[in-house]
């Protein structure tokens, strides 16, 4: 076995290519080979620079994930007595939150010696040479805070004696202040060490966070540092931890409360898109094959996946890829066939895991040119805080279901525009941006932490922007001890403070008031009300014309889908509670990468709450390629077109079928393969058709014609 160091070394020169990657916990296996750029080996066993290797020579960029706020740290948990029970998040009741079923593990107060232990736990991969090292889910359940361990903590942070999370608004606020600034300060330790132990070895190792969008981290309950991960010097990246699990949390629209996957994924995507946008770091954009919940059938983790992967396809500066978390759970795992109570659990069928595999390689081709996209009306932005996550719990949780942010951006999404997602610590790095028009501001369930921010929006509206204000100003956490009421001294709300700083009078309540070149309203309005009324969007997006109006803008076209074409690749998503019922047809010469028969079709109808995925086949001949690999079910690899031969590998997991569209300008007068398979040609397409067993390996094609 290679030493840690030897293994170090020889990383020197090692290509770290991660447009695409998954994470495993365990080493290489010819059933889980989905040959994307880099594995992230997941755990801190003592195995770990064996599985790494074990990729490695797969040819596989490695890398590492452990998570920050749980993991199998049972050597730290696990004392004499039992668990260390201080260090442990709790409820008031004394309950112990741990992680899943777990009885060991459980979600950690990240004390100082927590973050000295969390340091011991990398230093085997950093030893290893891996490319980088993943810290996931920095995450401080809101309804915690009773634990010894989180009281220490608020006595030094505070300088004053904790306080019962439920016995005040004030209380709740400052808690879920503290457990944002104590993962912060955990990841920031925790990197630092990362980055001077790789530097003492002469090796870069890239420090990245996984963590579920702003959006769900609030409407779950759980607070985590978000935004704040800017302020990381050492951060190089974000996972977007985007799925089915999270998008498919309910949400309420005109009143009726339900899943819809597709447009609280986009909206998921957009936030954490534009929270990490100022600092130009990776972000990589995760979809799910299946979900952490093993009782759902395998026809409900493949409508809910077509969901998740379409949304972050459709967001243009979208380039790398999370393909999927556990290959195992999903080429090796049994899942319920239908949703009879009696139905068997069966392994993934050849046609969805051909479907995936087609889905995977083209995730690896998504920048290959500047995409041109149709989302509607642009310039309109919704604002969010951090601060979505520190009204979550007791003594007065906001809404429940999010509304006071669903109820502004869902109306917009089901009109067909998808609006930015402006952060609103981000302000103060980068201003509004430039191509802003209107923004859609409340403080019902969030607060600014900074008065800048204020500054920095009045500043815009004088310079022409628009401003629609929706809060009636009830909100109870208006008045918890903060800079806008000078520390509780007085009963000033956030509001209070913008109005003053915009210069409003009363008339702005009422109608829109000119502002410099810009207009504001300060609509005195709910969201959750919005959202809990059959002609709130209706409403909303009234008054969202009447802005744009102001401006001599356009009022909103609508439209009931959105749709991004990516070189050959089109993307297209039809909504339902929409414009219109109309479904969006496609006509052309296309292959339907979600059907794993690659057909070639010439029509593509696209109803409401479907999805597609299409590869334009008149696309090639455009750029002057009339030989090409088209849609492979595979990673297509080695592609070298010369005189009249195209060559190229495809390589999958074990147990799956392969197929391959080729286009070609005449019919192949010679197929050449190293393995077994079989080939159909369709002469109207000027396709070939190519299928083979994967075998976890390069599969060679050679094609003359």
């Amino acid at each position: 076995m290679l030493t840690g160091l030897v293994i170090a070394l020889a990383l020197a020169e090692v290509n770290c290519a991660d447009l695409t990657n998954f994470q495993t916990p365990s080493g290489w296996r010819p059933s889980i080979d989905i040959a994307s750029d880099m594995v992230i080996v997941y755990g801190t066993r003592k195995d770990f620079a064996e599985r790494a290797e074990s990729w490695r020579k797969q040819g596989y960029a490695v890398s590492m994930m452990t998570g920050i706020s749980w993991g199998g740290y049972e050597d730290y948990y696990l004392t004499p007595d039992g668990l260390k029970k201080d260090e442990i998040q709790t409820v008031k009741s004394g309950e112990l939150l741990m992680h899943g079923n777990s009885k060991t593990v459980g979600y950690n107060v990240p004390t100082p010696a927590y973050v000295d232990y969390i340091k011991k736990v990398v230093d085997p991969a950093i030893d290893a040479g891996v490319c980088g090292i993943y810290l996931e889910e920095p995450e401080f359940w809101a309804r915690a805070g009773w634990s010894e361990g989180f009281k220490r903590c608020w006595q030094d942070f505070y300088g004053e004696p904790w306080q019962a999370p439920d016995s005040s608004v004030d209380a709740q606020y400052r808690a879920s202040k503290l457990k944002y600034e104590l993962y912060f300060r955990a990841l920031r330790d925790v990197f630092r060490h990362i980055k001077s132990r790789a530097a003492e070895k002469g090796i870069k190792i890239e420090c990245h966070v996984p963590t579920h969008s702003l959006i769900n981290y609030a409407h779950w309950g759980i607070v985590s540092p978000e935004s704040h991960l800017l302020d990381l010097e050492e951060a190089d990246g974000y996972i977007a931890q985007v799925w089915t699990g999270t998008a498919r949390t309910p949400n309420v629209f005109r009143n009726v409360a339900k899943e819809r996957t597709f447009e609280a994924g986009l909206l998921e995507y957009a936030q954490m898109l534009s929270m990490a946008r100022p600092a130009g770091r990776k972000v990589w954009l995760l979809a799910d094959p299946v979900e952490d919940n093993p009782d759902r059938t395998w026809a409900d983790y493949k409508v809910n996946y077509e969901c998740t992967v379409v949304a972050s396809l459709l967001h243009p500066e979208a380039t790398r890829f999370e393909v999927m978390p556990w290959p195992n759970r999903i080429f090796e795992g049994q899942y319920p066939a239908s949703l009879d109570k009696d139905a068997p659990r069966v392994g993934i069928s050849p046609e969805y895991a051909t479907q995936l595999l087609a889905v995977i390689d083209a995730l690896n081709h998504m920048g290959m040119e500047p995409p041109v996209a149709d989302l509607g009306d642009r310039g309109i932005a919704v604002i969010v805080s951090d601060t979505m996550m520190f009204q979550r719990a007791a003594p007065h949780p906001s809404d429940r279901a999010l509304s006071s942010f669903y109820g502004l951006a869902m109306p917009l999404i089901k009109s067909g525009v998808l609006p930015d997602i402006i952060q609103l610590e981000n302000l103060d790095r980068t201003g509004v941006p430039e191509e802003t028009r209107l923004i859609i501001l409340t403080y019902e369930g969030q607060k600014p932490l900074k008065e800048s921010y204020h500054r920095i929006l009045a500043d815009w509206v004088r310079q022409g922007g628009s401003l629609l204000i929706v809060d009636d100003g009830s909100d109870p956490y208006n008045h918890v001890r903060e800079w806008w009421n000078d520390e509780g001294k007085n009963q000033r709300t956030p509001l209070d403070h913008l109005s003053e700083t915009l210069g409003l009078d009363i008339s702005a309540r009422n109608e829109p008031q000119s502002v410099g070149k810009g207009w504001v309203r300060w609509w005195e309005e709910r969201p959750r009300r919005l959202a809990r009324t059959a002609t709130g969007a209706d409403v909303l997006l009234r008054e969202v014309n009447r802005m744009l109006e102001k401006r001599r803008d356009s009022p909103i076209a609508g439209k009931n889908y959105f749709e991004i074409r990516r070189g050959p690749w089109i993307v297209t998503a039809v909504m339902d509670e929409s414009t219109s019922d109309a479904p969006r047809v496609l006509r052309g010469r296309f292959i339907d990468v979600f059907d794993p028969a690659l057909p070639v079709i010439t029509e593509k109808r696209v109803s409401p709450n479907q999805r597609s995925l299409l590869y334009d086949l008149d696309w090639p001949a455009r750029k002057g390629q009339h030989a090409t690999v088209t849609v492979s079910a595979g990673r297509a690899r080695n592609i070298q077109l010369k005189d009249k031969e195209l060559s190229f590998t495809s390589r999958g997991p074990v147990n799956t079928i392969g197929r391959t569209r080729v286009l070609l300008p005449n019919a192949p007068r010679q197929v050449d393969c190293d393995s077994e398979y079989r080939h159909e040609w369709d002469a109207e397409s000027g396709t070939l058709l190519l299928e083979y067993p994967h075998q976890a390996r390069e599969i060679a094609f050679s094609i003359k014609w």
